[in-house]
């Protein structure tokens, strides 16, 4: 239970974002985590072989905790401590995957503790990167869900805060000044393309991308279509997730303000499937020796796949947003 009944940053009004949203987390990580790194494609390497499309990469997997969730964990704790409501208890969250990671990295920036909780059955590799940021990771159940109400349980007896991997307004709006930085360096960007688990980042892209006229692509496994599913319902709705690329895009529900975002901005919603994500993560590596996650490579997948995807017209300026690399890299060679 809360001590008091003040609100939190990000709590009012959380189904939908706005642009100033996106401005002040700018504001508040500035200097605090890794300006983007854009690259140009190779021409005929991510679309028309023509090379009439101008694609470049934003090479966001060289952030900080190997993603772009550094910067929504550090609006979300750099925003707490600013309105008084970060306790000493710190933070906990249930993610073993790239949230838990910049979690407890923003925590250990913010000195306070953070407490993440995994499955018993999470790798190794996973705990011990956690706890080379200092986090106490705590090991409940075989199940996601149940390390989920464990941390729950968790943050209502001892008072620490509660972050999500993507369902906070702070946390998208943290995401979405991945496109501000893109935006200031490709003037005259036209599209966007970014992967969509829950939401997050595609949240805070597609209203920064609103603002600035800049049309979003949105990729998805086929079999992992949370927001593809919720635009065709008009609500959120639950999806099954089987994917190649289900450990990074394997929600099963996308969040409200990514719905949201997608009903107000010019969004391509594209799915892909496994193999041609795995072509593409697969490219990346053999062919610019850049190695990345299954659900970065659903980015590009979604510009390489024959048949369907996006196909840029001649002159579209688009970038293409590579988005996390905490992978195995003794996987990057493998297609199937």
């Amino acid at each position: 239970m809360e001590m008091n009944q003040q609100v939190r940053p990000g709590e009012a009004g959380t189904n939908r974002l706005t642009y100033d949203d996106v401005k002040q987390a700018g504001d508040r990580i500035a200097g605090r985590v890794r300006p983007v790194v854009l690259a140009p494609a190779d021409p005929g390497a991510t679309g028309p072989a023509d090379g009439s499309a101008e694609v470049w990469l934003a090479l966001e997997f060289l952030q900080h905790t190997g993603s772009f969730k550094a910067r929504g964990a550090q609006n979300f704790l750099r925003a707490h401590r600013a309105a008084g409501t970060l306790p000493g208890t710190g933070v906990t969250i249930a993610s073993g995957g790239n949230a838990g990671l910049a979690c407890a990295w923003a925590a250990r920036a913010q000195s306070v503790p953070a407490t993440v909780f995994l499955p018993e059955n999470a790798p190794p590799v996973k705990i011990a990167r956690l706890r080379s940021y200092g986090a106490e990771v705590r090991l409940v159940g075989t199940r996601y869900a149940e390390a989920l109400a464990a941390c729950e349980e968790f943050a209502a007896e001892s008072g620490a805060l509660a972050s999500h991997a993507y369902d906070h307004p702070l946390i998208a709006a943290g995401a979405g000044t991945l496109l501000e930085e893109i935006h200031r360096q490709l003037p005259g960007l036209d599209t966007v393309v970014v992967a969509v688990g829950g939401g997050g980042l595609f949240a805070g892209v597609a209203t920064a991308a609103g603002h600035h006229g800049v049309r979003v692509v949105a990729a998805e496994p086929e079999n992992c279509r949370a927001l593809n599913a919720a635009i065709e319902a008009g609500t959120v709705v639950d999806v099954p997730v089987e994917s190649i690329a289900s450990d990074s895009l394997g929600a099963s529900r996308a969040t409200p303000l990514a719905l949201a975002a997608a009903q107000q901005t010019d969004v391509r919603s594209v799915l892909v499937p496994d193999p041609e994500i795995s072509r593409a993560r697969h490219a990346l590596w053999t062919a610019h020796r850049i190695p990345v996650e299954h659900g970065a490579a659903t980015a590009l997948a979604a510009l390489t796949a024959p048949g369907g995807g996006y196909r840029p017209a001649p002159g579209e300026k688009v970038c293409v947003v590579l988005c996390g690399a905490n992978t195995d890299p003794g996987t990057l060679a493998e297609h199937r």
